[in-house]
């Protein structure tokens, strides 16, 4: 089976209509059009041959056939039957089909069986990602204190500036602290509606997300509990938001002296490091029967 012209919207809908498929709006199925933005986007990985790559949501493969290209060996995330089988005839028939494996179903069941069951950890990662998608998938792996040497994402603008965004600004949440936790956050490629098919209504851009030296190395499900229950009520202190996570004979005030941090302080205005602080300190007090 030849591949589809990827820049042309009426080859990609002429060949989805001659394979009995049609676009799904619940996966949030776009595809990539414009050719130099995958060119962009491919460069931004800095592939080395024979390391393990994970892509989510490949669909027909216009950036597969790219990773392919660089002698990385592929490991792609595919929910969508249709696309499976195209997959499976374009890329396990070629002489590099023993770079290249499908992983069928949902990446947020699937990925936790992927990750441990190969002895070859994914180096890099890229997707193109609807932001539940995205923001799911962050957490989880941080849950796991999973973290990839190089995430490379393409989502809508909007969550783009969020995952960037700093202390003290408009953008700033709990997504953007759960993003910078293991992770140094780049902002990159501004991607227009044009550049997708089906259109969007909506601007993308390219994230790149690159492994701290020092990434964090404490409790990580605690961390991600942490970020939650102090974003749960914006607009409240963290010395309210905080004591869901307290015993009842240690106070909020006490609790953040020993941080060092103050109680009348919102999480929006702290850093991520403050976070990794309030974190850190509940797991000691933890480990002290404290908790």
């Amino acid at each position: 089976m030849n591949h589809p012209d990827y820049n042309s919207p009426s080859e990609l809908k002429a060949f989805l209509e001659q394979s009995g498929m049609a676009m799904q709006k619940k996966f949030g199925q776009n595809f990539m059009i414009n050719q130099s933005a995958r060119e962009k986007i491919f460069s931004l990985l800095e592939l080395k041959k024979d390391e393990l790559v994970w892509e989510i949501g490949p669909g027909l493969g216009c950036m597969t056939e790219l990773i392919l290209s660089s002698g990385a060996n592929l490991e792609v995330f595919e929910i969508d039957r249709g696309f499976i089988s195209i997959l499976k005839q374009f890329f396990e028939q070629q002489e590099k089909s023993e770079q290249f494996k499908i992983i069928e179903g949902d990446v947020l069941k699937n990925w936790k069986k992927a990750f441990y069951e190969n002895p070859q950890k994914p180096a890099k990662l890229f997707g193109n990602l609807p932001y539940n998608i995205a923001a799911t998938f962050i957490a989880d792996t941080i849950t796991e204190n999973v973290v990839f040497k190089k995430c490379v994402f393409t989502v809508q603008k909007e969550v783009a500036q969020r995952m960037a965004a700093k202390k003290g600004t408009e953008n700033y949440s709990a997504f953007s602290v759960l993003c910078q936790w293991g992770y140094n956050v780049k902002l990159d490629l501004v991607l227009g509606s044009s550049s997708f098919w089906p259109r969007p209504t909506v601007s993308s851009q390219a994230v790149v997300m690159t492994k701290k030296e020092n990434p964090f190395s404490g409790n990580s499900a605690l961390f991600v509990k942490v970020v939650h229950a102090l974003f749960a009520a914006r607009r409240k202190t963290i010395q309210n938001n905080i004591k869901p996570l307290l015993p009842e004979n240690i106070s909020a005030e006490e609790f953040f002296e020993k941080c060092g941090i103050s109680k009348t302080e919102r999480a929006e205005n702290l850093a991520v490091e403050d976070f990794i602080k309030i974190s850190d300190m509940l797991s000691q007090l933890k480990q002290s029967d404290k908790i």
